[in-house]
């Protein structure tokens, strides 16, 4: 088999595969130190520690020697609102005088206001700055991205979303996952009437389905926008029709979506800053990811899911951006895997695999990606760092060197290059 491309003198190799199938430990990741890892094809052919073997260098295999550098997995963002338009800096105020989320929802703002900006959008100005949001996260080391629609509201403006989203899989390097997520706010034009916006929602699922837009169902099931009964209405139609399941879960009430995401079957349930013992039980029981999103929470001075007391209980957690353009306006994930390190003390093994293996999981991706195993596509990380530590010792800058997406170098010394 012809082999593309070897890397090698790698000081650290974080292959992500976990080394015992019967643990839910967040540190059961392989780690090999002075590895090679060869590719084939755009997959990872075969991985070892020390010399080359011989009969996988061809005469136009290229040797890309790391210097004792860290490789990584890709990283597997699993939660953002990626296609949006407009900004929400005029909330700063407000929220630094410490008004309450949903107060400005109530008044017109937050979401609502994010939705009246992406309708007046034309999808090719939705593409450029999206496609722009996508550079920026594949600089700092973002291969696979999950993104949510929820910024139209209206049959014709959500799909407007999620057709960007379908060429921005095609024209960028970074994968684009599609989630439908009409049930993210009540739209202004039905506040009087919000039952029947449920319905309009219900209306809209197979009609996004046919057009094959999207493979997640996602709800925002929260105090004053979706409540537990309305949210298990919309995804158990969801899931008849053939949607896998998401649910933005207990964010500010403890109000069960963590019970719900258990007793409908989700694949993951995202924020739970407010979740109950109740419902970490359920997560646990029902293999439900817990994803997280600190840098949500580090962003409105909020309290931060309980990422230690979840891992404890045996849940599997995922860490992602929640990228959007109100409560978490950033591309750097590398930011929010240090805000995992200094304020949830999870350690660098638990964070990686947190951000590769069981975000893979999150988006039901991990026999593709996840992990450099044999067979799985070759998204991987270079960083400029002799050790693992350092990445989050050394805080608030990019520590990506190189980024390869499918075995092809897509940033090379901090650069886009593709």
């Amino acid at each position: 088999m012809k082999v593309n491309l070897i890397l090698y003198n790698i000081g650290t190799l974080v292959t992500g595969k976990e080394l015992s199938l019967t643990s839910n430990s967040m540190e059961n990741i392989e780690v090999l130190e002075n590895a090679y890892l060869a590719i084939s094809n755009g997959e990872v052919l075969e991985y070892g520690i020390g010399e080359i073997p011989k009969n996988l260098i061809a005469d136009n295999t290229l040797l890309e020697d790391i210097h004792g550098k860290v490789v990584t997995p890709g990283i597997i963002d699993s939660h953002t609102h990626l296609v949006h338009y407009g900004s929400r800096e005029n909330e700063l105020p407000l929220k630094i005088k410490g008004v309450p989320y949903l107060e400005i929802l109530r008044n017109g703002g937050g979401i609502l206001s994010t939705v009246r900006a992406t309708r007046k959008a034309t999808k090719e100005e939705l593409f450029q700055k999206a496609k722009a949001t996508l550079d920026r996260m594949l600089c700092f080391g973002v291969t696979t991205v999950e993104s949510k629609s929820g910024y139209g509201l209206t049959l014709e403006e959500e799909i407007k979303q999620l057709e960007v989203n379908k060429e921005l899989d095609n024209k960028h390097p970074i994968d684009i996952i599609s989630t439908f997520m009409g049930a993210h706010a009540i739209p202004e034009e039905y506040k009087n009437d919000s039952k029947e916006y449920i319905e309009e929602i219900i209306r809209m699922l197979p009609i996004i389905k046919e057009k094959n837009l999207a493979e997640f169902c996602d709800i925002f099931c929260e105090d004053e926008v979706f409540s537990v009964e309305d949210s298990r209405r919309i995804l158990n139609e969801a899931k008849k029709i053939g949607y896998l399941l998401k649910i933005h879960a207990d964010e500010i009430v403890s109000l069960g979506g963590a019970e719900l995401a258990g007793e409908i079957g989700t694949l993951s349930a995202e924020h739970l800053m407010a979740v109950s013992d109740e419902g970490i039980k359920a997560l646990k029981e029902n293999n439900v990811i817990a994803n997280i999103l600190p840098a949500t929470s580090f962003n409105l001075g909020k309290s931060y899911a309980p990422v230690r007391k979840m891992i404890n209980e045996g849940v599997r957690v995922a860490v992602s951006s929640d990228y959007n353009p109100g409560s978490c306006p950033t591309e750097n994930m590398q930011l929010v895997m240090q805000i995992c390190s200094s304020q949830l003390k999870l350690t660098p093994l638990e964070i990686f695999k947190a951000v590769t293996l069981n975000a893979a999981m999150a988006v039901n991706r991990e026999k593709e990606i996840g992990s450099l195993e044999k067979g799985k596509k070759a998204d991987l990380v270079i960083y400029d760092t002799q050790n693992l530590n350092y990445i989050f010792y050394n805080f608030g800058i990019n520590h990506v060197k190189d980024v390869y997406k499918e075995g092809i170098c897509v940033v090379k010394d901090k650069k886009i290059c593709y």
